[in-house]
C-alpha cells in the first residue's frame, strides 16, 4: 500500500463530521448562575522557593482559567556548559523574606502594566542538574499578548531585583559563584 492508501484507509464510510460551530453552539444550554459564579474567581499570585524538582506541568495548572485563553510560561533550565566549562549543577540561595516579596512586587508591577488573571513564580533552591528547571514563570490572560508580555518581565525583573544566588558547580571539581548581568546592585562593577 502506498502511504496515501493507508492514511485514506484510516476513515471508513461511516465516520461521521464533527458538528458545525453553528450547530454545537445551538445545542449548548444556557450557564447556570452556579457555572458563572464558579467562573468569577480571584486572580491569585502563587509564588514558591522548592529544594525539589519543578514541575512545569504542576506550575502551569495553578493558572490556568476559564476566563483566559491563553497561558504563556518561561522554564530556566540548568544546561550543560558555560565559557567552555562543563557544567554539572547549579546551586541556588536566597534570602526568603526578601525574595519573596521583591516576587509579590513584580506581581504586582504586572497587574499595574497587563490584564492578567493569575501569576505562579516558583523558583528551585539547592543543587539543580543540568536539564532540570531551576525557574518556572507561569501566568494566564485572556490573550495571548498580555501573558507574553508578562513572562518576559516577570523573568528580567526576577534577575535584576531578586536576591538569588547562583553557584555553578563544574565537571572538573571547581565551582564559581555568578552574578546576574541585570542584577541593579551590581550593576557598578
Amino acid at each position: 500500500m502506498s502511504s496515501l492508501e493507508i492514511s485514506n484507509s484510516c476513515f471508513s464510510p461511516e465516520t461521521k463530521l464533527p458538528l458545525s460551530p453553528q450547530l454545537v453552539e445551538d445545542s449548548a444550554s444556557e450557564p447556570s448562575r452556579e457555572d458563572v459564579d464558579e467562573v468569577e474567581e480571584k486572580p491569585k499570585d502563587i509564588i514558591q522557593f522548592s529544594a525539589k524538582k519543578l514541575s512545569v506541568d504542576e506550575v502551569s495548572q495553578l493558572v490556568i482559567s476559564l476566563l483566559c485563553g491563553a497561558v504563556s510560561l518561561f522554564v530556566g533550565t540548568t544546561r550543560n556548559n558555560f565559557e567552555g566549562k562543563k557544567v554539572i549543577s547549579l546551586e541556588y540561595e536566597a534570602y526568603l523574606p526578601m525574595a519573596e516579596n521583591e516576587i509579590r512586587k513584580i506581581c504586582s508591577d504586572i497587574r499595574q502594566k497587563w490584564p492578567v488573571r493569575h501569576i505562579a513564580v516558583f523558583h528551585r533552591l539547592g543543587l539543580v542538574p543540568v536539564s532540570e528547571a531551576s525557574t518556572i514563570i507561569a501566568v494566564s490572560s485572556a490573550h495571548r499578548a498580555a501573558s507574553l508580555e508578562a513572562v518576559s518581565y516577570a523573568i528580567d525583573s526576577l534577575k535584576a531585583k531578586v536576591p538569588i544566588w547562583k553557584k555553578e558547580i563544574y565537571e572538573e571539581s571547581a565551582s564559581s559563584w555568578k552574578r546576574n548581568k541585570e542584577c541593579f546592585w551590581a550593576a557598578g562593577d
